[in-house]
């Protein structure tokens, strides 16, 4: 990171100063850090550490350019000094955004276009993590091929919006000493102290807690950033012998270096272990220039050290999605040492090209600093560049899926093509739809959206078609499999004026017992959905019935704990109208289409892998004589096999769960089976 004080607003002694504040070492830092973020994710798989020095070399050049600041008087602009610092940072960011846009419209699967375009976003305005917390993602997972590609920007993220909260401290805290006579440097030690201290408890108790989320926090990672700026804060005072800033200074190299060999960086990080990396860069830096040839500083503020920190930025934002797009272009899972060797030397190529055309000669244009004005129209014009894609490409995606829904006709029949309406010839030629860009997204849309749970991973859906006092009041509850019968129930109920209310959550089965291998919080959420559904007393009860591949070696089960939740769903005056459930793959469907176009059959599975013979619902029906069992599975299975597509209709949007485009073409024998069963009219 560089200076963020504009050279023509500094008196000449303030450009010595600044001058003479450059450390060469701390550049050699930052480049070891960042080759330590790219060999590791790249060659091994892993997480270094290296990001966490980056944080705190970061919060410690910060702190070091406000104190001097204020030592000479000077008084802070908030908000020409953010535009000032983000219009630095933003060029090789946009610029990086853009050619990951374009790399994966050429070389990735249409099915993750979307996501790339939404990670877009998120990272142009510096809510990367925010994003990944909430899509649960799992950024240590050592397959990166099914990453994406601008995953990395959580750390940009943080980053960023530590960079508005702290100089926030700073002009306060700089406000406060000079109202009340304060001792500046002592006062900031004092709250950035308490900061520390706050956020590593609150980062040990959440890693512990849910470490995957932990891992992208804000919150969870400010220690990190305070334990830099009070190093900057103390440093001045601390006074070792040179040969103690030697020892240290080697300490810290090798504890650096070993840590994400050494720490199972994947399963504790961001808590108190991430001390190591930080603490490792702290000895570093608190180490100095020594003058001795001993001293790890002579390596580091070697000049092609020195020269690659300033390339560090650059080279971080290149890396990552250089190898998650060869991965999902070659198909493979991991890079080898030879093409992980060509991915890191195309980044270092990118990083230089990045730096050298773009970064700096925007860096060093004067025109947007002569006032805030100018500053703010650069910034926006910078924005804009990445906003058209990332405004234009959805736009495009969602026309181009709109135009096939619209014109789905005889061409794509999707069920009716074995409903047995009339005789249904394949053609190759015709779009499947949904279109892969879209298929991801192909759930039941609701009037209004879904209440979900706060935390993400509990994959809750509560949900209402918007009627209220309907003729009828249909509840489905269940699995996320449950969920899917809403799109026919949709259409049914705005038809009849039903009232329709969905509470489903993903991976619950209906169930009271955790032996049926379902979790406990599954078991619980089961318990409160019943109690509301018994308090609410509908016409009918929506569910599925059996589970289809729930055990090795059988191939479809009914859960004891199902056939009591029912019993007293129907003790209660309840009917219940109960599918069986819908076939899996063994893959995912969309990535099979997309790899092997046409392997209708292979993408999908087999009848007799999926279903029992008989349906284990034949020998509870007595038990339950207000439940209707209903069993669409032939029109998944018509034969022998379970195809991905039928009737030019892609039926998975994953390996379990039917496209609702799927589902509208199911609606007419959805809806005749469904109205038989319960006698309405």
């Amino acid at each position: 990171m560089r200076a963020m004080v504009p050279a023509r607003h500094q008196s000449g002694t303030a450009k010595a100063t600044a001058k003479s504040t450059f450390r060469p070492e701390i550049q050699g830092l930052r480049s070891v850090a960042v080759l330590m973020v790219v060999t590791y994710h790249i060659w091994f798989g892993r997480v270094s550490g290296g990001v966490d020095i980056f944080l705190l070399v970061s919060a410690f050049l910060m702190a070091g350019q406000f104190t001097r600041r204020y030592a000479a008087g000077q008084k802070t602009a908030l908000l020409m000094h953010y535009l000032h610092h983000f219009r630095r940072l933003l060029p090789a960011a946009v610029t990086v955004i853009i050619g990951t846009l374009v790399a994966t419209y050429l070389f990735m699967p249409a099915t993750r276009w979307m996501d790339t375009i939404q990670q877009g976003w998120a990272s142009l305005f510096y809510v990367e993590n925010f994003l990944l917390q909430s899509q649960a993602v799992n950024y240590y997972a050592s397959d990166h091929s099914s990453a994406s590609p601008l995953e990395h920007f959580w750390s940009l993220s943080i980053q960023g919006q530590v960079f508005i909260i702290w100089p926030i401290i700073f002009v306060v805290v700089a406000w406060v000493a000079r109202r009340f006579k304060l001792s500046y440097i002592p006062l900031l030690r004092y709250i950035f102290g308490l900061i520390f201290l706050a956020s590593l408890v609150y980062s040990v108790i959440f890693t512990a807690s849910d470490q995957a989320s932990a891992y992208f926090s804000t919150l969870a990672r400010l220690w990190e950033f305070a334990l830099g700026t009070l190093l900057a804060l103390f440093l001045p005072s601390l006074k070792f012998s040179r040969t103690v800033r030697i020892v240290l200074g080697w300490i810290g190299i090798v504890a650096m270096l070993s840590c994400g060999l050494i720490l199972n960086v994947e399963g504790v990080f961001p808590g108190w272990v991430a001390l190591w990396p930080t603490l490792a860069a702290a000895c570093l830096i608190t180490a100095g220039q020594t003058g001795s040839r001993f001293g790890v500083d002579r390596f580091l503020s070697s000049k092609p050290l020195v020269r690659m920190g300033n390339n560090s930025y650059a080279l971080y934002l290149w890396h990552w999605p250089m190898l998650v797009i060869y991965l999902a272009w070659s198909g493979k899972t991991h890079a080898g040492w030879l093409s992980g060797t060509a991915i890191i030397i195309a980044a270092l190529i990118m990083a230089v090209l990045t730096t050298r055309f773009i970064e700096k000669p925007w860096r060093e244009w004067k025109w947007p600093e002569v006032n805030r004005r100018r500053s703010l129209v650069s910034l926006v014009a910078v924005g804009t560049v990445a906003l058209l894609p990332l405004t234009g490409w959805p736009l495009q995606i969602e026309q181009t899926n709109r135009t096939l829904l619209a014109n789905m006709d005889a061409r794509n029949p999707g069920a009716a093509a074995v409903g047995g309406q009339y005789v249904y010839t394949p053609d190759p030629s015709v779009p499947l739809v949904p279109a892969m860009t879209a298929i991801d997204a192909d759930w039941p849309v609701f009037p209004t959206p879904c209440t979900t749970a706060k935390d993400p991973q509990e994959f809750v859906n509560i949900c209402t078609n918007g009627i209220k006092n309907g003729k009828k009041n249909v509840v489905v509850i269940g699995s996320s499999h449950a969920h899917v019968l809403n799109t026919p129930l949709l259409t049914m109920a705005a038809k009849n004026d039903w009232s329709l209310t969905s509470i489903t959550k993903g991976y619950c089965p209906l169930g009271e017992d955790t032996a049926a291998d379902i979790t406990q919080a599954c078991v619980d959420f089961n318990k409160s959905t019943l109690d509301e559904v018994l308090k609410m007393h509908p016409d009918v009860v929506v569910t599925t019935s059996t589970r289809t591949n729930a055990q090795p070696g059988i191939p479809e089960k009914l859960d004891p704990g199902w056939v009591s939740e029912v019993k007293t769903l129907n003790a209660a005056g309840i009917q219940v109208v109960a599918f069986r459930d819908t076939p899996r793959a063994a893959q995912p469907v969309p990535a099979c289409l997309e790899k092997t176009p046409g392997a209708y059959v292979a993408c999908g599975s087999q009848r007799d892998q999926i279903y029992s013979e008989d349906s284990p619902t034949a020998a509870v029906a007595g038990e339950l004589p207000d439940t209707k069992f209903l069993d669409l599975s032939k029109y998944f299975c018509p034969d022998t096999n379970c195809p991905a597509v039928i009737g030019n209709v892609i039926v998975y949007k994953d390996d379990n769960h039917v496209t609702a485009t799927y589902m509208k073409t199911l609606t007419p024998y959805f809806e005749q089976a469904f109205m038989a069963a319960t006698g309405w009219t």
